[in-house]
């Protein structure tokens, strides 16, 4: 970090919008196998839930310390309800829409031993006119918001992204995406994309060199006209692509236990600390640092401001 002094995240105001989920775990123990098939026997003891998704993001935006409101879309259910309250006991503030024609997205993982011994997902898209009121909502919040986190799952709650992104920059928000899927063309004009290794090589096919990533990147930022282009690389960190070059970090965590949510954790230590006025560098290098704190922690896992800036 180039600065001592850790910067003002609780004046920062991040939206996300995206696809949200309930991430639900249940523990327990495996002492032997089922007598049906071979498969082991789990005794759950314990449950837990905990936001998943787009809603993820936004509790590790709040987690941090800034201001965070999230935009999205959940079943009129039980688990709607469970995100409800998980977004009120976080700080996180509401604008879900509960779609009657859907249930909520679940994410449930089944953990024995602290393995991951299954994961069973509940999902459908949500229907055309709550996605129309979501997109009219978005317009009348930007606002209030300095950053704009768009966190897509490739669930359906982000089909009108283009014309998202357009309306903020056009207000001068900086806006971030997360992106999903085989064309990243609707994601033209954001001012970055935060893809992984392989999301990248589903865009721009393989490569064999660091000089040929470095101009498979930079040709997609300049055909996207993305401000920047950062890649996450798992053990190998992060590699940030601008018109000024190229930033490398290196991955800083110290034992990796579990790498769910880890993406959402660098979005969104990125957002707050672009809104909070730093340059390129310090923001990826605080995000890196900030995905390395949580990688080990089990589950989809916030990092506070005090774990950040010691």
């Amino acid at each position: 970090m180039t600065t001592k002094k850790a910067p003002a995240l609780d004046k920062v105001r991040i939206l996300v919008a995206g696809d949200v989920m309930l991430d639900r775990y249940w523990f327990g123990d495996v002492s032997r196998i089922s007598p049906e098939a071979p498969v082991p026997v789990v005794r759950i003891e314990r449950r837990e839930a905990r936001l998943g998704g787009a809603a993820n993001v936004a509790r590790n935006a709040a987690a941090l310390g800034a201001h965070a409101g999230l935009l999205g879309i959940v079943g009129a259910d039980e688990a709607g309800s469970e995100v409800e309250q998980l977004l009120q006991s976080g700080g996180i503030h509401s604008y879900l829409k509960h779609d009657n024609a859907i249930s909520t997205i679940i994410k449930l993982r089944v953990i024995g031993r602290q393995q991951q011994m299954v994961r069973i997902d509940f999902e459908e898209p949500p229907s055309d006119a709550v996605l129309r009121n979501k997109l009219v909502q978005f317009k009348t919040l930007l606002p209030e918001y300095d950053v704009i986190v768009l966190s897509d799952y490739n669930k359906g709650g982000l089909v009108d992204v283009a014309e998202m992104i357009a309306t903020a920059r056009a207000a001068g928000k900086i806006v971030m995406v997360d992106p999903k899927g085989d064309d990243f063309s609707p994601y033209k004009g954001a001012t970055v994309l935060t893809p992984n290794k392989s999301e990248l090589k589903r865009i721009v096919g393989s490569w064999n060199s660091e000089e040929q990533l470095v101009t498979k990147a930079q040709n997609l930022r300049a055909e996207l006209s993305l401000d920047a282009l950062l890649l996450t690389r798992s053990e190998e960190g992060m590699t940030l692509f601008t018109d000024e070059g190229i930033f490398n970090v290196h991955a800083s965590a110290r034992e990796v236990f579990d790498v769910s949510g880890a993406g959402d954790t660098v979005i969104a230590t990125m957002a707050a600390m672009l809104g909070s006025g730093a340059g390129w560098q310090e923001a990826v290098e605080t995000a890196n640092r900030a995905g390395g704190i949580v990688v080990g922690k089990l589950g989809t896992a916030t990092v506070t401001r005090d774990e950040l800036f010691v």
